[in-house]
């Protein structure tokens, strides 16, 4: 029996490099074991095509087995895009038959209504799971933050927040009087200050932060390179039908998880809500293994990981509703209204889950709870606009400089050291972080603090205002001169904005987990407070001008500069991920301002189009890009006029359409196409001179089956010929056994005529998440359009290289 090699190089993983892959800057193995296709026991259990209807006739020798499941037939392959419109029908067709067995049987109802409930039960397990390793990153992370500073002698689990709390000499007033907390130079010199503690807790600050870090990139690189990153780009690409296997399995979950602990407390510029949403995800993948429906079906799959990433988003923010709309806006790319339901629980469920665990200690879902005594006055909206502005410029400046970043790292040798690159940039991030209180402390702290009131309590630099009047109500203070604690903040502030700026290009995109929507706050939340303290200022010592003076008079509490932070921070977040409705929504959810949606619309729609008129692409549609994932965007048109024809493979210059025939072509033909070309599938028509079109076959039904068919039965040899057709002709008593492949065929692919415009085709690719679609022309075939043919002509039609932006 003459076996082929093509069987080993189709469908075995191997380990050569030929097999390895750079995804999101890390060179990955196609051997990953998770996230697998269905196994032979799903396939015993009716996993069949969904055109698989086909009858035998003819002589005794024919190929019966092929009418029963095939292990393997209707899968996938590992960096493939999913057929929509198949995996749909597939779908139809199983819910239609529980739905007539359900009619014979109580058993066979039963089995329905635990079919009809899987979805919801996967949204609390999603939502419960989800909830419970933010509630664990969030305690863990605050605890090894705190580390690096000291630690808690009598608990010494417990941070320095928790540690104080239980301390009666802990005030408002004195807040760092807390003798239960020791830093490092207490515990080892017994001394607080001078020159030589301050550099041993120097020291063993930028020493804890290496070992933060060093563990987390080891243990990425080692155990799970995917679960570098902040994941959204991968989970676009996936959502829209596209195949990473083990992308989000379970050892991406664990060591993610682990990694993003570290990285967080390490004092990188980066944050952790990004990858809470591939977290999610990940528990989403896991759950639909243990559903039939789900294992069997990518399209099913994907509505859970819909709802899965809204739940990540409910859990990283403490904003469940503005988790369902991210989802619904950013990253989902079919969305059915059966799925915002389900988003909308699972959301709930995460949300309830974290709030049981109360990882903040103060009984919210948020670190950024905020509560404005003074509303916002009209003549605001200049300085809101402002922030929307420099939003929009910081977000475009950062999405180039970080691609052009990200782009040598794929391009030299920098690459090839991502151990080196996290340890040099950490080391800077540590010896340039300490020396200043406001970028010594952990990025969510930074914003908590800028988004505060200042009170009469508050002992921060930021609230050292002086006192020039005799009140008694200490929740609205009217505008007061700075003092020299304010104006030592403000130069502080403005180190940190120089610094988190630089800093954070260098950052995102490194080999270990690393969010965007913190570090962008972060910059957005400085900016905002140095604007508002000036504004704030402007109004106290020019009460008499006219733009104040009929709404800010002498000794009133005028301007919050803790809501010009909160603006900031919307509209430099907007201008990196280009949000808007879910922007505003997370941001009035997180704070608690819902008073402020207003200035927050404002500033998010100006710096999404400062950002667009500078660049069209957000950050992850550009990280997108730059790896080369095979992604329709949904948001921007296709204005050219072209046709089909000009798109087409092959050209009217270009070698003819490799094809299939329906009845002339033995094993030896077919086997020897698949070892010679790299195509995903094939037309297969009547004859090769009429070209009328039958179907469409992918290659790897193709090579399962045939495989299928040399193990299983006797006389299938090189010269059997294979049959596409529902009837065979009568076989000479002397010829090799047919085989017959018709169950594989899909008998209804998705054709446009050669004179289709091209608006119409790429639309049919977004709408139908077509894989390919054929062109023909009065019935005869002529060509074939792929989703990358479609990415090729739009990358041409954009004056880029259409070869750089394609995944290999």
């Amino acid at each position: 029996m003459n076996k082929k090699s093509y069987r080993t190089a189709s469908i075995d993983s191997g380990t050569s490099d030929e097999d390895m892959v750079e995804i999101a800057g890390a060179t990955l193995d196609f051997s990953m074991t998770d996230d697998d296709a269905p196994l032979d026991r799903d396939i015993a259990e009716g996993y069949t095509s969904y055109n698989g209807n086909s009858r035998m006739n003819g002589a005794p020798k024919m190929m019966y087995f092929l009418d029963e499941p095939v292990p393997g037939v209707g899968t996938y392959e590992d960096f493939n895009t999913i057929d929509w419109v198949r995996e749909k029908s597939r779908d139809r067709d199983r819910h239609r038959e529980i739905a007539s067995r359900s009619k014979e049987s109580a058993w066979a109802l039963l089995h329905s209504i635990s079919d009809a409930f899987s979805g919801w039960l996967i949204m609390v397990k999603v939502g419960l799971l989800a909830g419970a390793l933010a509630g664990v990153i969030d305690i863990s992370a605050h605890w090894m933050t705190d580390l690096k500073e000291g630690f808690c002698l009598t608990t010494f689990w417990f941070n320095k927040e928790h540690c104080c709390w239980s301390s009666n000499e802990t005030t408002f007033k004195d807040p760092n009087k807390c003798p239960s907390w020791k830093t490092w130079s207490e515990i080892i010199l017994n001394e607080s200050s001078g020159a030589f503690p301050y550099i041993l807790n120097y020291f063993i600050y930028v020493v804890w932060a290496l070992l933060f870090s060093f563990l987390a990139v080891m243990l990425v690189k080692s155990f799970a390179p995917y679960a570098c990153g902040s994941g959204i780009p991968e989970i676009k690409s996936i959502l829209s039908g596209f195949i990473i296997r083990g992308y989000l399995g379970k050892w991406t979950l664990l060591i993610k998880t682990m990694t993003l602990v570290l990285a967080v407390s390490s004092g990188l510029s980066l944050g952790k809500e990004g990858p809470l949403i591939h977290v999610a995800c990940c528990c989403g993948n896991f759950f639909c293994h243990l559903f039939t429906k789900y294992r069997r079906n990518e399209a099913k799959r994907r509505e859970v990981l819909s709802a899965a990433a809204a739940a990540g988003v409910s859990v990283a923010f403490g904003a469940p509703i503005g988790g369902v709309l991210f989802s619904l806006e950013e990253v989902s790319y079919y969305f059915p209204l059966k799925t915002l339901w389900r988003s909308f629980f699972a959301a709930l469920v995460a949300a309830f889950t974290l709030r049981s665990i109360n990882p903040f200690g103060n009984s919210r879902l948020v670190l950024f709870y905020v509560e404005f005594h003074t509303p916002w006055h009209l003549i605001e909206l200049i300085p809101f606009i402002l922030l929307g502005i420099f939003g929009g410029v910081w977000g475009a400046f950062f999405i180039r400089t970080n691609i052009a970043w990200c782009r040598r790292r794929k391009t030299t040798k920098l690459g090839k050291y991502p151990v080196v690159e996290v340890l040099v940039v950490t080391a800077i991030t540590a010896i340039l972080a300490f020396p200043n209180e406001y970028t010594r402390i952990s990025t969510s702290e930074l914003i908590s603090e800028l988004f505060n009131d200042c009170g009469l309590l508050d002992s921060s630099q930021l609230c050292d205002y002086v006192n020039v009047f005799n009140s008694t109500n200490v929740d609205i203070l009217p505008d007061r001169p700075a003092s020299t604690g304010v104006y030592t903040a403000m130069w502080q502030l403005s180190l940190a904005l120089i610094f988190k700026i630089i800093i954070t290009i260098f950052t995102f995109g490194m080999k270990v987990p690393s969010g965007l929507f913190i570090p962008s706050m972060a910059v957005g939340a400085i900016a905002g407070r140095l604007l508002g303290v000036g504004m704030e200022q402007l109004a106290y010592y020019n009460s008499d001008w006219s733009i104040f003076k009929s709404w800010c008079s002498h000794g009133a509490d005028c301007i919050t500069p803790g809501l010009y932070a909160m603006v900031g921070a919307a509209a430099c977040l907007g201008g990196v991920t280009r949000m808007t409705v879910s922007l505003v929504v997370i941001m009035f959810e997180l704070t608690g301002g819902l008073e402020y949606i207003v200035p927050l619309m404002a500033a998010a729609m100006t710096s999404k189009w400062v950002a667009d008129a500078i660049g069209r692409e957000g950050i992850y549609d550009a990280h997108i890009r730059l790896n080369g994932y095979p992604f329709l965007e949904a948001k921007e048109e296709f204005s050219h006029k072209t046709l089909a024809m000009d798109v087409m493979r092959p050209q009217k210059s270009g070698a003819p359409l490799t094809v299939l025939t329906q009845d002339s072509m033995t094993v030896e033909d077919v086997e020897t196409i698949i070892n010679e070309t790299t195509f995903s599938g094939f037309p297969v028509v009547v004859s090769r001179e009429s070209q009328r079109l039958l179907g469409f076959c992918l290659r790897r039904d193709l090579v399962i089956s045939i495989e299928n068919a040399r193990k299983k039965q006797d006389g299938i040899v090189s010269t059997s010929t294979i049959y596409f057709t529902e009837h065979i002709p009568p076989q000479p008593s002397s010829a090799p056994a047919a085989l017959k492949l018709r169950s594989i065929l899909d008998l209804s692919p998705f054709t446009v005529t050669d004179h289709t415009p091209m608006e119409i085709v790429v639309d049919i690719f977004r709408k139908l998440g077509l894989r390919q679609c054929l062109v023909t022309h009065n019935g005869r075939l002529l060509g074939i359009i792929t989703k990358k043919d479609v990415l090729k002509h739009i990358a041409q039609m954009a004056n880029q290289d259409p070869d750089s932006i394609l995944f290999n």
